[in-house]
């Protein structure tokens, strides 16, 4: 039985596309650590408790803690303990992460969620560190969740799209810039609340959606250099080599080609923001789906 839950959850992910994937991990992480912790409990013998299982995966926020436990800056953005936090979590993550996803492709995707995590992370550890209210409990405090990963590629998105809108329950439809304006609003004033560490976080993770859009629109990946090392690292299908005989760009001419693309890209997202996707001729629609393919 082990086995073929093994082999399922091996074909889910080979089949799936960076979004699934990332909603699945999640998903495992949190019901392989509550039912191993739920079913031990039965023999009196309870396995993977709260505080074990954040002394290995949650992102601690004083630094000697983290030289000891590197990992955890990655691994902290994948792990949920209460399930109205990773239900929250992933709802978000599939809304916003659908709408990222069609518009600038599954790479962009998944290195933002990824540096969105690490830098609310970062932000999150400095903080503790900086201010006096967090003094007495910088030891002790600990951060886990996805949330400032979700929160980066929804700022991301609405600064990208900010006249999108999606329909809301009791309001109807709702432009993204409005979304993203009271999500950061309520993380602000709630900096000194009970939950400050998440709320920190999220900010860290909105901060980087919110620069990398904004770079990528100057032409300017700040993530390029992550999703060469995924590349690098992810084993699969190698390019082929090919044989060309026609006259190798300059640098001038690639530049120049990659300057125009991204202006065409850039006008073709203003109009939807504008006046919707179905506004989109055909022609664009096709240009539109070979940039997100490149991404």
């Amino acid at each position: 039985m082990a086995t073929s839950f093994t082999n399922t959850l091996k074909q889910q992910l080979n089949t799936a596309d960076t979004l699934q994937r990332l909603l699945l991990v999640n998903a495992v992480v949190f019901v392989v650590i509550r039912l191993i912790n739920s079913l031990s409990r039965l023999y009196n013998v309870p396995l993977l408790e709260f505080d074990f299982v954040n002394s290995w995966l949650a992102v601690p926020a004083a630094p000697l803690q983290l030289l000891h436990k590197p990992w955890t800056l990655i691994t902290y953005m994948f792990y949920h303990w209460d399930f109205m936090h990773i239900l929250f979590n992933m709802l978000w993550l599939f809304w916003m992460g659908k709408i990222f996803q069609e518009y600038l492709g599954n790479k962009k995707l998944l290195t933002t969620y990824l540096l969105g995590g690490i830098s609310g992370g970062i932000l999150y550890i400095l903080a503790y560190n900086l201010f006096p209210l967090f003094a007495s409990s910088v030891e002790v405090s600990s951060a886990l969740g996805a949330s400032a990963s979700v929160l980066a590629i929804t700022i991301a998105t609405a600064t990208l799209l900010p006249d999108y809108a999606i329909h809301l329950l009791f309001f109807g439809p709702v432009k993204l810039k409005y979304i993203a304006l009271v999500t950061i609003f309520l993380d602000l004033i709630n900096v000194s609340g009970a939950n400050a560490g998440g709320h920190i976080a999220h900010i860290g993770g909105a901060l980087f959606g919110f620069i990398y859009i904004k770079q990528l629109k100057k032409g300017n990946d700040i993530a390029a250099w992550l999703s060469k090392l995924i590349d690098f690292i992810t084993p699969g299908k190698k390019s082929r080599l090919k044989v060309s005989h026609s006259r190798r760009k300059s640098d001038e001419d690639y530049a120049a080609s990659k300057k125009s693309k991204q202006e065409r890209l850039d006008l073709i997202l203003e109009k939807i923001s504008k006046s919707g996707y179905g506004s989109l001729s055909s022609e664009e629609r096709d240009f539109l789906f070979n940039a997100s393919k490149e991404k």
